[in-house]
């Protein structure tokens, strides 16, 4: 019998894209089932990676190009085109990976403050899509470096931020704690005729005991001061974001079903930019974008589409899905989480290879997956695990598999000797 295995991943942080970590995966489930037959589905969040995939699998191509990166340096980047003609008519779609130009991967290890590191490449990047006619852009968020709020993205598009004194802000999320008023007067006229969708993790909120500063500051490389200094400075990017840009942009940005924190959103009803599902995504940028018109979308209704995942999924007699590190925020909209969670309702059994296993790791059961593993056969640095994380993988896959071979000879051999009714 032809066993079909579905491999669905996402990318590991700074190592594999998703596709590569599919293809390692792959490797090793053929050391075991060289017969397997073998789906493979390599999946995105918004981050590292989705301009690239969306392309490939949409017909579209890469737009290579020059922005400011995270810490204010120039730093080559990229979005995509997809649509317009060809094999993929339709309007002119950009897609826009905030990571390709504000993610942490481009912040060097030393630099990592995210009350300094901007989104203003965002912005430009947003620009760049506009002058090619595109006049629908899908941002994609996920593993950012920054915690300003979008503030950088506004600043590049047009909008002027000034403290009291009636200076511009600086950049970063450090400063927004001064910002006094934001006049959208210069914002570019294109974005009134643009289609703005952002993909996001709508679990992700602004500001509150849940706010992303909070949340995902000690990550960025911010120290408890600084979070509380973030958060601050947040509230104040929501109060004024409110006061100064929303009562002027129509249509009012809206999400979808709610299935995280927040209220629902519907036509009429004012957006709540400190806590409405999506407006922490990418250290804020989903609010800033929201209050120029965009709207907050969950990251998988955007990212899977024409993808066909869960007939995939149902279709495989067991499926394997990886990421970097599991733990408490794997169940708040990663990837192996939405994997699960959609293979559980074909009754699919789920496997889950990790980097590392974190506190809060054993809470994926309860969305459906039923066994998980870390990769690492034995203590070894980081910058290593990184180098040889595709060996890892190939290595993990088979220990996996092996220990499910023998699981199931066991229960054969304890079937044969049962005794008769």
């Amino acid at each position: 019998m032809t066993h079909r295995i579905a491999i669905a991943p996402s990318g590991f942080k700074e190592s594999l894209s998703a596709a590569r970590v599919a293809e390692a995966i792959a490797v090793g489930v053929r050391r075991v089932i060289p017969d397997a037959d073998l789906d493979l589905i390599p999946l995105v969040d918004g981050g590292e990676g989705t301009a690239e995939a969306l392309a490939l699998a949409g017909g579209g191509r890469l737009v290579p190009c020059t922005a400011t990166g995270p810490v204010g340096d120039p730093v080559p980047s990229h979005f995509a085109l997809l649509g317009g003609g060809g094999t993929t008519p339709g309007p002119l779609t950009a897609v826009v990976e905030m990571a390709a130009v504000a993610g942490l991967a481009l912040v060097p290890p030393g630099l990592r403050h995210p009350g300094a590191t901007t989104t203003y490449g965002v912005g430009e990047l947003i620009r760049a899509a506009l002058d090619t006619g595109a006049r629908r852009i899908l941002i994609g968020c996920g593993d950012s470096g920054t915690s300003d709020g979008g503030a950088g993205a506004l600043q590049a598009l047009g909008a002027r931020l000034t403290d009291r004194h009636g200076r511009e802000l600086r950049r970063g999320g450090g400063a927004l704690h001064e910002l006094e008023h934001i006049d959208p007067s210069g914002l570019d006229p294109r974005l009134a005729r643009t289609e703005l969708l952002v993909a996001c993790n709508p679990y992700n909120v602004l500001c509150g005991k849940r706010g992303v500063a909070r949340v995902f500051g000690p990550q960025k490389g911010a120290t408890p001061a600084e979070v509380e200094l973030l958060s601050a400075g947040l509230e104040r990017w929501a109060a004024v974001l409110t006061r100064d840009l929303l009562p002027a942009v129509a249509p009012e940005p809206e999400l979808g079903p709610e299935p995280g924190p927040g209220p629902a959103l519907a036509t009429g009803v004012p957006l709540d930019l400190r806590t409405a599902p999506g407006t922490g995504a990418s250290g804020g940028l989903g609010a800033g974008l929201a209050a120029v018109g965009a709207r907050l979308l969950p990251r998988y209704d955007v990212l899977l589409d024409g993808l066909d995942l869960d007939a995939r999924l149902a279709r495989a007699d067991f499926v394997i899905t990886a990421e970097g590190a599991l733990d408490h925020q794997t169940v708040r909209g990663k990837i192996p989480a939405e994997v699960a969670r959609r293979a559980q309702a074909s009754g699919v059994p789920v496997l889950v290879l990790a980097g590392t296993i974190g506190p809060g790791a054993q809470d994926v059961r309860a969305v459906g997956v039923d066994a998980y593993s870390a990769i690492l056969p034995a203590p070894m640095t980081l910058v290593e695990a990184i180098g040889r994380s595709g060996e890892l993988l190939a290595d993990a896959t088979e220990r996996a598999l092996r220990i499910m071979a023998l699981g199931s000879r066991l229960g054969e051999r304890a079937g044969r000797y049962a005794p008769s009714a």
